[in-house]
């Protein structure tokens, strides 16, 4: 008896749980796709894993899943270029190398795309946009009222390409490692995003050549290996969800982004920047 007592005592001590209207439930996180997820290898042993965005640049992401069946970054590839608040770069530096059978040397201009994917959308106008939303997987997006497109956020993963009409064919990518570089927003095709590890691409040491690139191959990170997950053995996948934003818990997210609750934040901002309010993405618990 005197157990049960303590038991009650205890649970009436301890306050439940806050539940916040913008708190997701189970069903809102959704397993990424294996073949969406592609981890990158350094030769220091760090890795870095990208989601892919087929949807948004279907013809340069079939390029890139082709580049890394054939296992072309595991040799005479590397992170040949970081631009201090603007990207890291990757791929052959002498842009030499044979793309292989079946890779799009030229792909189509898949910078935006017509029509809407968006379910939800932030209050306020973007600078750089009519409107600013999301996917319900788990993309930012901006647009107007013809076309939509995925922006130059932190950690986005750009294809990198010469003057037009080049569009660059996958082999060569970066990511932002600085303040959003959004007047690339339909300039350059945004073909997925670093969901994890990007923090061994932002902290690397800054190139000392024009516009950021190494000058020496000793600078350079050797890549060693880039596989997509549903590649790799079953053991060894890397695993994440995204949050799903057709629900209105995702939409009193966006509430909460708009406008910080708590002691903290004593004057409410009104508004929110599209790459301040990034979708969440986690490993799978």
């Amino acid at each position: 008896m005197l157990n049960i007592l303590l038991a009650v005592m205890l649970a009436q001590a301890v306050p439940a749980a806050v539940t916040l209207p913008s708190d997701p439930v189970p069903a809102d996180w959704v397993a990424v796709p294996d073949d969406e997820l592609m981890v990158f290898t350094l030769a220091n042993g760090h890795r870095f894993t990208v989601r892919l965005a087929p949807r948004y640049a279907p013809v340069h992401v079939a390029n890139i899943r082709k580049l890394a069946r054939a296992h072309w970054w595991d040799a005479g590839t590397s992170v040949y270029r970081v631009q201090d608040n603007y990207v890291a770069q990757w791929g052959d530096v002498t842009e030499k190398k044979p793309l292989g059978a079946g890779v799009v040397a030229n792909p189509p201009a898949e910078y935006s795309h017509t029509g809407s994917t968006t379910v939800a959308r932030l209050s306020q106008r973007d600078p750089y946009a009519e409107w600013a939303g999301y996917s319900r997987d788990g993309w930012p997006l901006a647009g107007n009222g013809a076309t939509e497109w995925v922006p130059h956020c932190y950690g986005m993963v750009g294809v990198a390409r010469d003057l037009a009409p080049s569009t660059g064919s996958g082999a060569e990518l970066y990511t932002v490692i600085g303040h959003s570089p959004r007047a690339l927003d339909r300039n350059i095709a945004v073909v997925g995003r670093v969901i994890d590890g990007v923090e061994w691409l932002s902290s690397l040491p800054r190139g000392t050549g024009d516009l950021g690139f190494y000058k020496t191959e000793a600078e350079r990170s050797p890549i060693v290996s880039a596989r997509l997950a549903s590649e790799l053995p079953a053991g060894e996948r890397p695993h994440f969800e995204y949050r799903a934003a057709d629900n209105p818990r995702f939409v009193a997210w966006i509430a909460s982004r708009e406008n910080r609750a708590g002691p903290f934040f004593t004057v409410p901002a009104g508004g929110a920047d599209i790459c301040a309010a990034l979708p969440p993405v986690r490993k799978a618990p």
